[in-house]
């Protein structure tokens, strides 16, 4: 019966339509919006890589091998299982040009394929040509390059450069590649040549560093969980890496996963900004509809049928706000399609995809629900005696216990759902902590601005704007709480993330050690170090030399089982791992547990592993390590730990075997070579023209390449916390315009005490920039500490403040706050003093 009067009640209720709902449904719908678009650009990405993944991986299925061609046996059987087979061998070189006695050298990524090649896909050159006569080249063997290093090296079609010792002729610049995106990140953009023109380059030694991989195509109807468990059987101590069409691009699917995911949080940070304004839109509701409620009490209503029919109205405009939201989430992908598809390297397929919105409008209706309940609950306490008085303004603070168990409860499982759909708990409780800590930072700090304010209006007499300001500030209406909330939760976000954003981009540069390498070198040839060195040796701007034997390997197992199995994803254990070995460990090497073997050690293979890296993975001293190099399967037992930091930009191993252990396995040398920047370019050349198979990677560019990735991922965060910000502003102006009947009573009161409108209009703006300095600052220091938090704890850099994003941050609370109050401020400076006193009586 409760019910369904309560149903009857609201539906009359609704017919007075939206008004004063407007922000509410605002703020609800933008932040369901970018929730749900943010989920359905990721879906699309996901489905374009999962419908495109065999153009994207080259084939149905790819064999990978390091350091090695397949033996013929191996090859044998990948040819039996499949319709048809492309090798290809991917590695970094130097691409070089000599004109006029001018020699300029870029660093490019090398992909070397045969006739097969692409299995799947086409290429698009410039000018337009089959991939296999641009290869075959006229005099000398062709070539195809990325227009950036074609730019840069300043090489046309028909010009000639250099890639170890052979010379190639460029054919033409790549327009597109059909397997680039599956191939994963490179530090150099691509040249593409024959694998038959690098015989006599020196490209190819023993030991250098490449892969190998072979495409398949498979019959119609293979087994791919059949196939991949016969290949790791068949391979498990070769050290092959297998993967198929179902996963074809796994770097990009696991970024752009791990991305959206932080994203969809950005967004329900942007959604607890809408929760402050779907609360103070309850709260100025239902103090207007104080006197509704005193009379149903009077008429006999129950706190329960009142309290019914409030939750079911506000229940169905929340409806209707998410309802909006996943209209936006789903249409604003859709119209904006084309412009994402060419801005992404990855096939995308957009549609409405029901997942990404049924998660938005979960996380809607769990944040409605959150943010509606209490100031609902406050409707019980409206008496028939409300009609003598403001009783929601007398109202106790707290509502019922119960209430305050259902809001706990419903916080708790929004937290829940967001670390269930985000898969990383971690940082999901990391942003809910963050949150409320601002909003309890913030709700302190309006009571301190209140206090401050009250304290502070008597010291400003004869100024009577700026007294008049404080004195509203610092009255018994919550100005203060509303806008500092309002404005300072979304200025708070974004904060945070200027800061993330800003210390982030800068963190490569800036955790640099104060003496970085110039350069590193990778592919020395045993024969090559001692001239190498030499050549180091005698020049005088060359400060320090280090160099370290150089072997890749793939981690199989731990202990006796699969590596993954123990390990999970971690990055160890994903690919293949720089190996190097020692008789001693030098002057820089630190053992934090265990003992380093006997320099003429020859027992069974010992291994000193990474301490961090060890404690991440749940090692301890005489656990067993199998590593496969070369194809051979190597167990060693760890002996000790050691500290390897990775920030110094110098060499760095997980792993350090004993000398016997490996003896016998081709190998190069990689080398670092610190040395004063005009010194640089002429040891590129000497070393280059000595030794043409070496590859110079500049740290310098390493870093830029680097860069270049981070600042398209703070991009993309900018962009939510430019939607977390609008949310904030239009908070802000539903609380504006919940405050204009108090202003316009207030200007009415100060015009008849002989105000000008001037001076009336000067307190307003006054009033409105001190509360926005004062959300800016409060929003700044709540922002700072969490960039701090996320930056330390999370991401592992150091911090430091972004002053340029923080100044702008208390700019922009001034502003938005100034405006929002001046927009609501020119109804109450023109109403007529007498109406709206007599409409007071």
């Amino acid at each position: 019966m409760s019910l369904r009067i309560a149903a009857r009640l609201a539906r009359r209720e609704l017919r007075g339509g939206l008004r004063g709902f407007r922000i509410f449904l605002a703020c609800l719908a933008l932040g369901v919006a970018a929730i749900a678009g943010v989920g359905s650009v990721r879906t699309a990405i996901e489905q374009g890589l999962s419908d495109q993944g065999a153009v994207l991986l080259g084939g149905d299925a790819q064999a990978e091998f390091t350091y090695r061609f397949a033996t013929p046996e191996e090859r044998g059987w990948l040819e039996e299982i499949s319709t048809e087979l492309s090798e290809i061998a991917d590695f970094r070189s130097m691409a070089t040009v000599t004109r006029e006695g001018e020699t300029e050298r870029g660093l490019t990524q090398v992909k070397a394929v045969d006739e097969a090649y692409p299995l799947l896909g086409q290429m698009e050159l410039d000018p337009p040509q089959p991939l296999s006569e641009a290869l075959a080249g006229d005099d000398l063997p062709g070539a195809v390059m990325a227009p950036v290093l074609a730019d840069r090296l300043g090489l046309s079609p028909g010009d000639s450069f250099r890639l170890g010792e052979q010379e190639f002729t460029l054919s033409a610049v790549i327009l597109r590649e059909p397997d680039d995106a599956g191939d994963g990140f490179g530090l150099g953009p691509r040249t593409l040549v024959a694998t038959s023109a690098l015989a006599e380059s020196g490209l190819l030694a023993p030991g250098s560093l490449y892969e190998t991989q072979y495409r398949l195509l498979l019959p119609p109807g293979s087994d791919l969980d059949a196939l991949k468990a016969e290949a790791e059987t068949r391979y498990r101590d070769s050290g092959v890496r297998w993967r198929d069409a179902r996963n074809g691009a796994p770097g990009i699917s696991r970024f752009v996963d791990r991305l959206g995911r932080f994203l969809v949080l950005v967004g329900l940070s942007g959604l607890a900004v809408g929760g402050i304004g779907v609360s103070a839109a309850v709260r100025a509701y239902l103090a207007r509809k104080t006197s509704v409620i005193a009379t149903l009490r009077t008429l006999g209503a129950s706190r329960n049928t009142i309290f019914l029919t409030y939750f079911l109205q506000i229940g169905a405009l929340s409806v209707l706000g998410i309802a909006l939201g996943l209209l936006l989430g789903a249409a604003i992908p859709l119209v904006f399609a084309p412009i994402i598809a060419s801005a992404l390297p990855v096939p995308v397929v957009f549609t409405v995809y029901p997942g990404p919105l049924l998660e938005a409008a979960l996380y809607g209706l769990l944040t409605a629900l959150v943010f509606t309940l209490w100031p609902l609950a406050r409707t019980e306490e409206v008496r028939a005696a409300t009609l003598f008085r403001d009783a929601m303004d007398s109202a106790r603070g707290l509502p019922a216990p119960r209430y305050l168990i259902a809001t706990a409860l419903l916080l708790a499982l929004l937290v829940g759902v967001a670390a269930l759909f985000s898969g990383d708990a971690r940082v999901t409780l990391w942003t809910a902590g963050g949150l409320l800590a601002a909003l309890v930072i913030l709700a302190l700090a309006a009571s301190g601005i209140r206090w401050l304010a009250h304290r502070a209006a008597p010291a400003a007499r004869g100024r009577p704007a700026l007294r008049w300001a404080l004195g509203a500030i610092g009255g018994p209406r919550d100005t203060a709480a509303s806008v500092v909330l309002s404005l300072g939760l979304g200025l708070s976000v974004l904060a945070a993330i200027g800061q993330i954003d800003g210390n982030l981009r800068s963190a490569i540069s800036r955790d640099l050690p104060e003496v970085a390498p110039s350069y590193f070198f990778v592919d020395i040839q045993p024969n090559q170090i001692d001239g190498y060195l030499d050549r180091l040796a005698r020049d005088p701007a060359v400060g320090r030399v280090d160099t370290a034997p150089m072997l890749r390997g793939v981690i199989t197992r731990i202990n006796g089982r699969p590596a993954q199995e123990v390990a999970g994803d971690h990055w160890v254990v994903r690919g293949d791992r720089g190996i190097t070995y020692a008789a001693t460990p030098d002057d820089r090497t630190t053992v934090t547990a265990g003992t380093w073997w006997p320099e003429d050690y020859s027992g069974t293979p010992q291994i000193s592993f990474a301490a961090e890296e060890a404690e991440e993975l749940g090692l301890s001293l005489g656990d067993e390590i199998t590593v496969n190099i070369l194809g051979r399967d190597i167990t060693a037992t760890i002996t000790s730990f050691r500290e390897v930091d990775f920030s110094t930009a110098g060499i760095g191993f997980v792993m350090t075997l004993n000398p016997a252990a490996l003896a016998g396995a081709p190998h190069t040398f990689i080398s670092t070579v610190y040395a004063e920047p005009e010194a640089e370019a002429q040891i590129l050349r000497d070393l280059a023209n000595a030794y043409p198979n070496i590859t110079a990677i500049r740290v310098r560019d390493a870093i830029d390449r680097v860069s270049e990735l981070l600042e398209g991922i703070s991009g993309a965060v900018r962009w939510g916390a430019a939607a977390t910000l609008l949310t904030g502003f239009l908070v802000l102006i539903g609380a504006a315009a919940a405050g204009e009947g108090a202003r316009t009573y207030e200007a009415a009161v100060l015009k008849t005490l002989g105000a000008s409108r001037a001076r009336i209009l000067q307190s307003f703006a006054l009033r409105s920039a001190l509360l926005g300095a004062a959300a800016g600052i409060v929003a700044l220091g709540a922002g700072i500490l969490g960039g701090w938090a996320v930056s330390v704890f999370l991401m592992e850099t150091s911090f430091a403040v972004v002053w340029s994003s923080a100044l702008g941050i208390v700019a922009g609370g001034v502003v938005a706050t100034l405006l929002a109050g001046l927009a609501f401020a020119w109804r109450p400076l023109a109403a007529r003093p007498a109406q709206v006193l007599r409409a007071r009586e």
